[in-house]
């Protein structure tokens, strides 16, 4: 089962097109393209500028490109988390870090702000988003936060366990890169928006922060979830005091101006991933169901919800290998100073869970890392406790000290891919085999 369980990840990872969904979205007859639900014939503007910046980022420049070709050609900039593989003419890469802002991560900023306050009526922007944006493409609002403010911020923020969408409320209200920003600094231009996401259904705003989507959340939104999650003493001293002063601009609002000419569409999302690992599950032989409610829960309270619907597909299909497939991610605070990720930490958690039973569990990301490991996540079975004990590798320390990819290195079950160029948030496969 662990070898049919990875199949069906790498599998699904092969059936999410970004050209064959791009294409989709962005039809184009002649001179005239359909996009967010508009018509635009391209004769009308003056230059073409795409901005895309994510972890697939470059398949999305690459495939809008080609769209585009041969009678149009645009000035893009383009931002990921590694070298381009080829160059796209046209383009200029930044390599940008995550899931801390680097050098690199401020000077990409700085150039795209800079190309889109050069923008007018005449100017047809694309943005092209993915999940890591964030933090690859950063610049402060306040003049006196430094890259280091922000890379302490950052850290803060992605290891207080805190949602996503919780985490993003405070990036959108210090960057202006984010929360709608980026829209509002080419107000008179036409602004088309093509987005693969890694959040939630319902709350694109947190992808990559919003840069081009009108900002639902407020200041006190931010100071919230600062204080919810006992963030105060953990940030730094220039971002603590512009919050408490009150000097921060707030963040474009539904209704302004900079929106009148902005269009936003999702090209994959969850629904795509699910989809996609049904069908390798059923290609397999598994009678399959999906899950859609265990997006952001506990570590814990997700593994225990996901083992009882797969009983509960065992008893619905007497005889038969059944499956359970969930999207989305789940809460793992980080307790200790060891590697790994939420994915390897959930497969972590149900190790003494599925002991000694016919089930395999694999928790992956599709962008292929996970927290600050090398691997995508990791995978288990009801054989992996007694290999463990044999290995004197105890669950319960690796998951305290935040290291199951320590643990499951060593048994040769961390999965790893490398970078995907894709990011449509992480998997969850369940298989049980009839008793």
């Amino acid at each position: 089962m662990k070898h049919v369980a990875q199949a069906i990840f790498r599998e699904t990872l092969a059936a999410l097109d970004i050209r064959g969904a791009l294409d989709r979205k962005l039809a184009r007859a002649g001179t005239v393209i359909r996009a967010g639900g508009t018509e635009i014939d391209l004769r009308g503007y003056r230059e073409i500028v795409a901005i895309a910046f994510g972890k697939a980022s470059f398949a999305m420049a690459e495939a809008l490109n080609d769209i585009l070709a041969p009678d149009f050609s645009c000035e893009g900039i383009l931002v990921g988390p590694a070298a381009p593989p080829r160059k796209l003419a046209g383009w200029r890469s930044f390599v940008g870090a995550h899931p801390m802002p680097d050098e690199q991560s401020f000077a990409a900023g700085r150039a795209i702000l800079d190309r889109l306050t050069r923008c007018d009526s005449h100017s047809l922007i694309f943005f092209l988003l993915s999940g890591g944006g964030s933090s690859l493409v950063e610049s402060p609002i306040d003049a006196k936060a430094t890259l280091e403010d922000f890379r302490q911020l950052h850290a803060a923020l992605v290891k207080c366990g805190a949602p996503i969408e919780e985490i993003n409320i405070v990036r959108r209200h210090v960057s202006a890169t984010k929360g709608g920003r980026l829209a509002a600094a080419a107000p008179e231009s036409m602004k088309i928006t093509f987005a693969i996401s890694d959040v939630p259904p319902g709350m694109e705003a947190a992808l990559a922060s919003g840069p081009t989507l009108p900002d639902p959340t407020t200041l006190a939104d931010a100071e919230r979830v600062i204080r919810e999650n006992s963030l105060e003493g953990k940030l730094p001293d220039s971002i603590r005091t512009a919050l408490a002063r009150r000097i921060l601009p707030e963040s474009p609002k539904p209704g302004d101006a900079a929106f009148g000419l902005a269009h936003f569409s999702l090209i994959l999302g969850t629904h795509d991933l699910t989809h996609a690992a049904h069908h390798a599950s059923e290609s397999h032989g598994y009678a399959c169901v999906c899950d859609a409610e265990t997006d952001n829960w506990p570590l814990d309270k997700a593994a225990d919800f996901l083992l009882a619907m797969l009983a509960q597909q065992k008893a619905e299909w007497p005889g038969h290998r059944v499956a359970v497939i969930a999207g989305g991610e789940v809460s793992s605070p980080v307790t200790g100073g060891g590697m790994g990720g939420r994915n390897s930490a959930f497969t972590l958690a149900c190790v003494p869970k599925i002991a000694g039973k016919k089930i395999a569990v694999l928790s992956a990301g599709t962008d292929g890392i996970d927290g600050n490991s090398p691997a995508a996540g990791a995978i288990a079975d009801g054989e992996t406790m007694p290999r463990a004990r044999a290995a004197g590798l105890d669950p319960a320390d690796f998951s305290r000290q935040s290291d199951a990819y320590h643990f499951f290195e060593p048994l040769g079950d961390a999965i790893v891919t490398g970078p995907t160029g894709m990011n449509v948030r992480d998997l969850r496969i369940f298989l049980a085999e009839p008793d």
